[in-house]
């Protein structure tokens, strides 16, 4: 059997989302306002990740988010309920950078 490969989109906004999803992408990545590289993007509140996600499986497709940053001491005291928070809200999977939140997300929000 052979298994054919995932298309997996960019979504900076619910509009990309949506029409990404809607023209055949099987999944979708997208970041939050926190703990991503795209400081100045149009990145996604907590509220348009959960919106998100159900929009997502609601379609019988997937959402990642991307947690790609690279902490400072600071970001690690909330980072833990960042990640809790994906995983409640249903994220399929998070995009990392860094060993240090790889570790993280295995302690905080294992799956």
């Amino acid at each position: 059997m052979t298994r054919r490969p995932e298309l997996l989109a960019p979504a900076g906004t619910m509009e990309k989302l949506a029409a990404a999803l809607r023209y055949g992408a099987d999944a979708a990545y997208l970041g939050g306002r926190q703990f991503g590289l795209r400081a100045f993007g149009g990145n996604f509140t907590e509220d348009e990740i959960a919106a998100a996600a159900r929009l997502a499986h609601g379609m019988g497709k997937k959402i990642y988010v991307t947690v790609n940053v690279f902490p400072h001491n600071e970001d690690l005291v909330s980072l833990p309920d960042y990640l809790r928070f994906l995983k409640e809200t249903g994220a399929d999977a998070v995009l990392v950078a860094d060993l240090g939140v790889f570790m993280c997300a295995r302690e905080a929000a294992p799956g």
